[in-house]
């Protein structure tokens, strides 16, 4: 850059007055999956800079002022950490205490600053400038800052490629021999496309290493029977990892014929992962001997940390800050382990004896004992994992980062969820939307009804109802489920069998009642039955064979749920070879009841080529037809949301995003700690984003009422709006179609008679809309989601009746729809009782804007559109409301990638 670090007159009289905000701080992961810290600089920062600059190779520094300065003098040490947070902002990264990089932007005019980054040569490629550019463009976001201006020799090319890569447009002058690079730093669909590839493959690197380790070093090992350190080296021994294993004991020669070192930096070779299984207050030091050994994580099994209250709560805080400024991930504390079953790598890298059988899911848990009836249950299935997560208090690594590596990871083809709390769910949102259009991801959520969170897990307060969480996960496509047990139904079904292509199922069997059971059960969940097929008592193989053929073979049907009761003194034998080969051979999915038996018997399995215990094809069997439809069912959804084309919900041309930021920070600025907004600023806000509020005319006696009327050209109604009043059951708090001075006497009369104080009853004078049916579509801030919409008929029935819809911007031309229909009283809209049906499409329009208002204003966190008539050509928005309040955190999935804050501060994903 050409920027002189003496140019600024009287710089040596800069004081660092401004404090930068809090969450310019972050924690962050690299291109190799290790971690690193970005912070402000500040002016105690001198004696890190200067030492950083030291390090720096002189072509880099070249290529940073386009000339020879081997040095810095106490001037520019001054000049480079003595800034505003303002117009002068530079952000550091620290790794092990030491500076590594460096990066800042000046304003050099209204809305356009110069950016300039310097890495430390040996952290080249790690993606470090990337990074910097990130966040800096973040804050300077926030202060008002348009466009970056950058200039770089032209033989610079890492630098030219990291403004290129970025995802901006990029436009490019040239003279005196510099390349001037200029790009407005608005995020665009394609720049954050671009940030969160790196994301992906960040986190997906930083799991890798966890599941494939060339050596793994058991700290704590213990020569004592029954102990976790003797259990973790039993259970990598014995299930052959084929890695090298070091045991780590300060007190023993030996641990299991394993030489013991006293500390894993007395181990000669490279380490890539450490298990800890140390008393609480020595794991500190365990991270700094792990980090000055180059491991590149921790599996921390020790307890003692957030789960036992405040002080642990604090101990977890520094555990994981120590990691993270030292480059570890961890996983923990107070976990199970980790076990991938690969038989190249085979590491049971747990407290758990099981060792799961070759699969197809991955899994992952966070409560360690609840991790242990997992792994007996897949055990005894025999369903099969490709890899196993235990998290415990999920202070670092988290379901988030399981899903960036599952989705890259071609053994795994079903994803498989326990969550006991979600720290971050709109991030975990737009990753599982994603990975479940390649693979289903099948999910328990406990603490659905009381949303209760564990001991250790520490997430954000949730003012949405819990069915706000219930859509995200509709939203995301996952399929979620009641029970542990319907989750292994729902998994054993996907991991073996086709996606159905429809509702239609055939039900083909030996028993009548057993049959009506399945017809039941399908009607029950909205599965079709297309036909039944009852067989004799005692069919035989060819019976059953021609039976299945047929109803796969007919168009009418998606798929076959086959129920086997054998005879006295009969195997079954027989009738399990033709339905594995039936399904085998079918591309429509089948299911059956056979024996009573559960998971897939011997007799129903395929050879899998993949060295699996079941292979495609394979047969899965059900104790209950019952259980069998309802996995079925769940798959169906599934396979039709996967079907259902999605796109973008509107078109944002007609959107002004500025304005709308201008009114609420107006509005803040007059009441910083919140309010309501007026009716006028209501209307001015809804109109940037092209809805029109009927206007409204506020009245407090009938004379006002009557200009109003006449002001408004008559035919108007004339109604109550205070929270008691509006919207009774029986309307007498609205008298219609008012055309002259003295019907509006009458209704004045009439109404303030009903309220008995026409000054509690807010008062106000609408022109008359056409008939329609009334629709509310409401939004807010939720703290942990984030924005949250909903849809549902008008009515204080219907509210009563919780009959809403919900989703979670930004939404999808599918969400849109699928919210107007889901609610019961939906058929209202289409032509109930053969009414005519009104313009979805109006009301789908409002919804779109509404979300996508309440996804561009945080700082927005009410929106009530609570009257809108939805009639059969527009609709007309009668009464609508906002609130603005200021922004205390910014969204948990922002425009940067960082990883979560500390666990104990606010958001532990």
């Amino acid at each position: 850059m050409t920027t002189d670090p003496h140019s600024v007159a009287g710089v040596a009289d800069l004081a660092d007055n401004a404090s930068a905000p809090r969450h310019w701080e972050a924690d962050v992961l690299l291109r190799d999956g290790r971690t690193a810290h970005i912070r402000p600089i500040v002016a105690a920062d001198a004696d890190l800079l200067v030492q950083f600059y030291s390090r720096v190779s002189d072509r880099s520094k070249y290529y940073r002022f386009f000339s020879p300065m081997p040095n810095l003098s106490e001037r520019d040490v001054k000049r480079f950490t003595v800034v505003d947070h303002d117009h002068r902002v530079a952000l550091v990264m620290v790794l092990q205490g030491q500076m590594i990089a460096v990066g800042r932007y000046d304003v050099i005019g209204d809305g356009e600053a110069e950016v300039a980054f310097l890495v430390e040569d040996q952290h080249h490629g790690r993606g470090i400038a990337q990074l910097l550019l990130e966040h800096l463009a973040q804050a300077a976001r926030e202060r008002g800052i348009e466009r970056f201006i950058a200039e770089v020799l032209p033989d610079n090319q890492a630098m030219i490629h990291t403004f290129r890569d970025a995802g901006y447009r990029v436009a490019s002058g040239y003279e005196d021999g510099v390349l001037s690079l200029e790009f407005s730093i608005d995020p665009t669909d394609t720049s954050i496309g671009v940030m969160r590839g790196r994301e992906h493959r960040a986190e997906a690197a930083s799991i890798e290493r966890f599941f494939n380790p060339r050596s793994i070093a058991v700290i704590g090992a213990s020569r004592r029977q029954d102990t976790i350190g003797q259990v973790l080296v039993r259970n990598l021994v014995s299930n052959d990892f084929t890695g090298r294993i070091y045991a780590v004991n300060p007190s023993a020669p030996a641990v299991s014929g394993l030489p013991s070192y006293k500390s894993v930096t007395d181990i000669p070779d490279d380490v890539d992962v450490a298990i800890v299984a140390v008393p609480a207050e020595a794991v500190n030091d365990v991270v700094l001997d792990c980090a000055a050994k180059g491991v590149h994580g921790m599996i921390v099994i020790s307890s003692g940390f957030a789960e036992v209250g405040e002080e642990g709560r604090k101990r977890q805080r520094h555990l994981v800050g120590l990691s993270r400024s030292y480059g570890l991930r961890l996983i923990g504390p107070n976990c199970l382990g980790v076990i991938n079953t690969d038989p190249t790598v085979s590491v049971n890298a747990s407290l758990s004896s099981v060792m799961p059988p070759r699969g197809r899911a991955g899994f992952f848990c966070q409560s360690g004992a609840l991790g242990s009836a997992i792994l007996e249950k897949v055990q005894n299935r025999g369903l099969g994992l490709t890899t196993f997560v235990s998290a415990g208090n999920r202070a670092d690594v988290s379901g988030n980062d399981l899903l960036q590596y599952w989705e890259e990871d071609d053994a795994t083809e079903v994803v498989l969820l326990y969550l006991e709390s979600i720290g971050n769910p709109r991030k975990f949102s737009r990753i599982a939307r994603r990975v479940s259009l390649r693979k289903p991801i099948i999910a328990v959520r406990s603490g659905r009804t009381t949303q209760g969170v564990p001991m250790g897990h520490a997430v954000r307060r949730i003012v949405a109802p819990p069915e706000a969480l219930d859509a995200m996960f509709k939203q995301a496509g996952i399929i979620q489920v009641d029970t542990l047990e319907e989750m292994f139904d729902v998994a054993q079904l996907l991991a073996h069998q086709p996606l159905p292509r429809g509702r239609r199922v055939a039900i083909v069997g030996n028993s009548d009642a057993l049959g009506l059971l399945a017809a039941d059960a399908a009607a029950a969940v909205g599965l079709l039955v297309a036909r039944t097929v009852t067989l004799s008592a005692e069919p035989s193989a060819e019976d059953f064979e021609d039976a299945l053929d047929d109803a796969i073979d007919d168009p009418e049907v998606d798929a076959v749920v086959a129920v086997y009761i054998p005879p006295l003194n009969v195997s079954g034998e027989d009738v399990a070879n033709v339905l594995a080969a039936v399904g085998e051979q079918s591309d429509k999915p089948l299911v059956s009841s056979f024996l009573g038996a559960e998971g897939v018997p011997e007799l129903l399995r395929v050879p899998d080529v993949a060295g699996s215990d079941a292979g495609r094809g394979s047969v899965p069997s059900y104790p209950a037809v019952e259980a069998a439809v309802r996995a079925m069912a769940r798959v169906v959804d599934y396979a039709v949301w996967l079907r259902t084309p999605d796109g973008p919900s509107s078109d944002p041309g007609d959107v002004d995003a500025f304005s709308a930021k201008r009114i609420l920070n107006e509005a803040l600025a007059a009441h910083p700690e919140g309010a309501q907004l007026s009716r006028d600023e209501v209307a001015a806000l809804l109109e940037t984003y092209g809805i029109s509020v009927w206007e409204s005319v506020a009245v407090a006696s009938v004379k006002e009422a009557q200009a109003a009327g006449r002001r408004l050209g008559w035919d108007v109604v004339l109604k109550a709006t205070a929270e008691g009043l509006r919207e009774r059951p029986d309307l007498a708090h609205v008298w219609r179609n008012i055309d002259t001075a003295a019907e509006m006497r009458t209704a004045w009369d009439s109404l303030t008679d009903l309220v008995k104080d026409a000054s509690l009853a807010d008062f106000v004078v609408q022109k008359n809309a056409a008939a329609g049916v009334p629709v509310a579509i409401k939004s807010m801030e939720d703290p942990l989601f984030g924005p949250v919409v909903s849809f549902g008929i008008s009515g204080p029935i219907i509210d009563l009746l919780a009959d809403r819809s919900y989703r979670i911007p930004p939404l999808g031309e599918r969400d849109v729809s699928t919210m107007v229909r889901e609610v019961k009283s939906s058929p209202i809209l289409f032509g109930y009782r053969g009414a005519e049906p009104i313009n979805v499409a109006a009301v789908e329009h409002l919804i779109s804007r509404v979300a996508q208002m309440q996804n561009d204003l945080p700082q927005l966190s009410a929106l009530e559109l609570s009257l809108v008539l939805a009639g059969v050509e527009e609709a007309t928005v009668l009464t609508a409301s906002a609130r603005v309040a200021p922004v205390a955190d910014p969204r948990s999935d922002h425009f940067v990638r960082r990883l979560p804050d500390h666990p104990g501060d606010t958001i532990p994903e």
